[in-house]
C-alpha cells in the first residue's frame, strides 16, 4: 500500500481539544532508519532526543554538540508503517539579539509545540555549574520566555542536595487540560533517593507542573525508577536507568519512558519500557525538600509496551536510545499513532542509529 504523508492528513487535535484517550495496549506497527549521513542546511541530522507532531508538523530537537537547534520534518506514515522522513527545516536557538546560543551552555532534551512556540528543556551541566532550564520560543528559536526554576533543580557543589549530572529535565508534554506542563526528572535528585542499580533501591524522581499563565513550578509527584536491566559486561562498569520522556493522555495520567543503558553489549545496550502511570492518588510532594524518609504516595505503573518483544524485528536488533515519544496523526482504521525518535548520540564508537518506531494504540 501507498504511504500517506502526515501533511496530507487531518490536523490532530491537542490535548485541549479532545476527550481523555483511552490505551489499552499498542502494537509495534515497523521501524524507520533516517542515515546517519543525513545532512540538512550544514547541520548533520542526528542526536534527536525529543520529538512532537502538531498542526501536521514534526518537531525534534537535537543534543548536537554544536549550536543547539531543532528540526521541523515531514513523516511519511499510514497503518502499514513509516516510509520517509523528510526534514524540512532547521533553526538554531537564540536570544533575544538574534545571537544563536553558544556552544556548551545548554544540552537540549525535549521539545513539544506550545501555543504557536516551542517549549524546550536543556539538562544544564552540574559538573560546570550551568543550571537546567525550561524555556519557550519563537518557531525562529528566539527565546522569548524561561521558567523560574525551584532551588533544589539548580546545580550545586553539594554532594548531597541537587540535581545529578545528566539526570535532570529529560521529560517534558503539555497538561492535557492545556493549562500548564509537566517536566520529568531523568534521575532522583540527591536528597531524594540513589540511582537505580541492578538490585531494587528507592530511587524516586521527580514531575513536576509547571503553570504557564506564572512559569513558575506547582505541583510535583514521585514517581518509583526500575532496577537496571542487564549488568555491564566485557570488563565495563557503566549501568543506568532513567525516564527519558513523558506524554499526559488525560488528568493525573501519563505515559512514562524508562530507558536502561548498560555497557558491554553487541545490541546497544538499551532497554526501553513504556509504562501507563496514574498520579490520581499521588503525594503532592512538592513541598518536601527530601523524598527520603518521607511518608508519600507515589504515582502507580503499569507496563503497557517493552521493546524486547520487538528487538528482533529492528535493525541489527538494536533498541537504540529511545529519547522521545509523541502522538501522530490518526491512522486510516481510526487508531491513534504514537511515534518514537532515538537519540545516537553521533556515536564514533558503536553502531547507533537515528531510529525511528511507530506504535499504533489499541482501544
Amino acid at each position: 500500500m501507498g504511504s500517506c504523508d502526515s501533511d496530507e492528513k487531518t490536523e490532530t487535535p491537542g490535548p485541549e481539544e479532545q476527550e481523555s484517550i483511552t490505551i489499552s495496549e499498542v502494537q509495534f506497527v515497523n521501524e524507520f532508519i533516517l542515515p546517519a549521513a543525513t545532512v540538512f542546511e550544514n547541520t548533520t541530522v542526528g542526536g534527536l532526543s525529543g520529538i512532537d507532531y502538531a498542526n501536521n508538523t514534526w518537531y525534534m530537537i537535537s543534543d548536537a554538540p554544536n549550536a543547539p537547534h531543532f528540526y521541523t520534518a515531514a513523516i511519511a506514515l499510514n497503518q502499514d508503517g513509516i516510509s520517509a522522513v523528510t526534514i524540512t527545516s532547521v533553526n538554531n536557538f537564540k536570544d533575544a539579539t538574534g545571537t544563536p546560543l553558544e556552544t556548551g551552555i545548554t544540552d537540549p532534551e525535549a521539545i513539544r509545540f506550545a501555543d504557536g512556540n516551542v517549549l524546550w528543556t536543556s539538562e544544564g551541566n552540574m559538573n560546570n555549574l550551568i543550571d537546567p532550564s525550561v524555556r519557550i520560543a519563537a518557531l525562529d528559536g528566539t527565546i522569548r520566555n524561561e521558567i523560574t526554576l525551584p532551588e533544589r533543580y539548580k546545580a550545586t557543589e553539594s554532594s548531597a542536595f541537587g540535581p545529578r549530572h545528566n539526570g535532570v529535565f529529560e521529560g517534558l508534554s503539555l497538561s492535557y487540560d492545556g493549562n500548564g506542563y509537566w517536566v520529568s526528572m531523568e534521575l532522583p535528585l540527591k536528597q531524594d533517593g540513589e540511582e537505580p542499580t541492578l538490585k531494587d533501591t528507592e530511587a524516586p524522581v521527580r514531575i513536576a507542573y509547571i503553570d504557564k499563565a506564572t512559569n513558575t513550578f506547582g505541583k510535583e509527584i514521585a514517581y518509583e525508577l526500575d532496577a537496571v536491566a542487564r549488568p555491564a559486561l566485557l570488563g565495563t562498569t557503566f549501568e543506568l536507568n532513567g525516564v527519558v520522556e513523558i506524554l499526559s493522555y488525560g488528568e493525573n495520567k501519563f505515559l512514562v519512558v524508562e530507558r536502561s543503558f548498560s555497557t558491554g553489549y553487541a545490541d546497544g545496550g538499551n532497554t526501553v519500557k513504556i509504562y501507563k502511570v496514574d498520579a490520581t492518588n499521588a503525594t503532592d510532594v512538592s513541598t518536601l525538600e527530601t523524598l527520603k524518609g518521607a511518608t508519600y504516595t507515589k504515582a502507580t505503573k503499569t507496563l503497557l509496551f517493552d521493546f524486547e518483544i520487538v528487538r528482533d524485528q529492528l535493525t541489527e536488533n538494536m533498541v537504540d536510545n529511545i529519547e522521545g515519544i509523541t502522538f501522530g496523526p490518526i491512522l486510516e482504521n481510526g487508531n491513534r499513532s504514537l511515534v518514537l525518535v532515538a537519540d545516537n548520540n553521533f556515536s564514533a564508537f558503536i553502531p547507533q542509529l537515528n531510529q525511528f518506531i511507530l506504535l499504533e494504540i489499541l482501544n
